[in-house]
């Protein structure tokens, strides 16, 4: 059974894992970003996160919500979780602290999306079970929220960076 849901995954999928993995070893070590660059991989995760959520479960129902919700409590929980953020807006970068953090969460995300998936495409029924959909939604939803709060704490401190400049 495993070679069969081996074999009949798509090729892209593997090239997905590829750039995750590159990009999450990367961001063990303290680098220097530009701006622009830092908004590629919560942008990636919260597309393959919105984009489950949408084909397996529907963004207007219950699941949808719990998604929705468990990303509000991830942003909040980065939010105040996350280490300061340095950038320097003459030079237009972002400093971002070495982590192990994103690698994980981006593997979490990257393993929980295909299990479902594979769930989903033995049993086709759970795309309708609450009790399937709204764990799954909601922990997508957290580690969607946790990128998009670490994103929202580098943008404040771009913006801020920005008034001081002003001042």
């Amino acid at each position: 059974m495993l070679q069969q849901i081996l074999n009949h995954t798509p090729t892209y999928v593997w090239a997905i894992l590829a750039f995750l993995l590159y990009r999450g070893v990367a961001a063990r070590k303290d680098r220097v970003l530009s701006y622009r660059s830092v908004f590629i991989i919560p942008g990636v995760m919260l597309v393959l996160g919105g984009q489950s959520v949408a084909h397996g479960f529907g963004l207007e129902t219950a699941a949808g919500v719990a998604w929705v919700l468990g990303m509000l409590a991830g942003a909040g929980l980065a939010w105040t979780r996350s280490s300061p953020v340095t950038v320097d807006r003459a030079a237009g970068v972002v400093v971002q602290r070495g982590s192990w953090m994103p690698l994980t969460l981006m593997m979490t995300v990257f393993c929980c999306k295909y299990a479902v998936a594979v769930a989903l495409s033995i049993e086709p029924a759970l795309c309708g079970d609450l009790r399937f959909a709204l764990p799954v939604c909601l922990g997508f939803g957290l580690i969607n929220g946790v990128f998009l709060g670490r994103l929202l704490r580098i943008v404040g401190a771009w913006h801020a960076d920005r008034s001081a400049l002003i001042a």
